[in-house]
């Protein structure tokens, strides 16, 4: 059984979704846990409830981590509350989908800024402590997008591709200093994310999918969470695809 006991975590957009899954996982195995999040202020406050009904500590720290001074405060508010931040998991993430040749700077620039920005700009501000700590766990949530692209998302398969360039460099830069980061590669998974999806498209994945139904994000924070533990101490600029079998389909 993974023990998170002691450890402080981190988890950006983390009201809802994978984000959420994620929170409650550590936090049932013994992690504090900040919550990040961007509106969805009733929707957090219901996670935070969660947290502290598994007798563990949660504070809900609303910020966009595409804005530097956001994400300089909500990780001083974590440091503050716990005097730790052992993990991190960049999970704050949207799409906007669209045909290229239809696609606006805007809906490329938004995309980029909130799933690739966002990661750079919380993983350098918590990489501070994580040094003077000598160690830490941090995780990516990607996707399949930005392993094989995407129609429709050029954008969103971009930021996810470039994810895992930057998750690979992280773990070149850390790993002398006792940090590791790694990548979660989710195939379709059911969230309010994934709800905009046509049927169209749900069928024709599902049709590709070895087990035989949608990813929960349940499945998702699984990988997440055994990356942060420390049975993962020696894995380290991995991306593992968690996708019920769709990418060899």
């Amino acid at each position: 059984m993974l023990d998170f006991s002691g450890k402080a975590a981190l988890i950006t957009g983390a009201s809802r979704g994978i984000g959420r899954a994620t929170a409650l996982s550590l936090a049932g195995a013994g992690a504090d846990v900040a919550i990040n999040f961007k509106s969805s202020v009733e929707e957090a406050r219901r996670v935070a409830l969660e947290i502290e009904a598994l007798g563990r500590r949660c504070i809900i720290a609303q910020g966009d981590v595409s804005v530097p001074a956001d994400v300089d405060r909500v990780v001083q508010m974590t440091l503050d509350s716990f005097g730790k931040i052992d993990i991190l998991v960049n999970n704050a993430g949207f799409h906007r989908d669209t045909l290229l040749v239809r696609m606006s700077v805007e809906d490329w620039d938004a995309v980029m800024d909130t799933n690739l920005r966002g990661a750079f700009l919380c993983t350098k501000a918590v990489l501070r402590i994580m040094l003077k700590q000598r160690g830490g766990r941090i995780v990516n949530i990607g996707s399949l997008s930005g392993l094989a692209g995407n129609a429709g998302q050029a954008n969103y398969a971009a930021a996810k591709a470039g994810l895992i360039g930057f998750t690979k460099s992280v773990a070149r830069e850390m790993g002398p200093r006792g940090i590791t980061a790694n990548l979660v590669a989710a195939g379709l998974v059911s969230t309010k994310l994934t709800s905009t999806v046509s049927q169209e498209i749900v069928d024709k994945a599902l049709s590709l999918v070895s087990v035989g139904r949608l990813g929960t994000p349940e499945d998702i924070a699984n990988a997440a969470v055994f990356l942060a533990s420390d049975h993962a101490a020696y894995i380290t600029g991995q991306v593992l695809v968690v996708d019920g079998g769709l990418s060899f389909g």
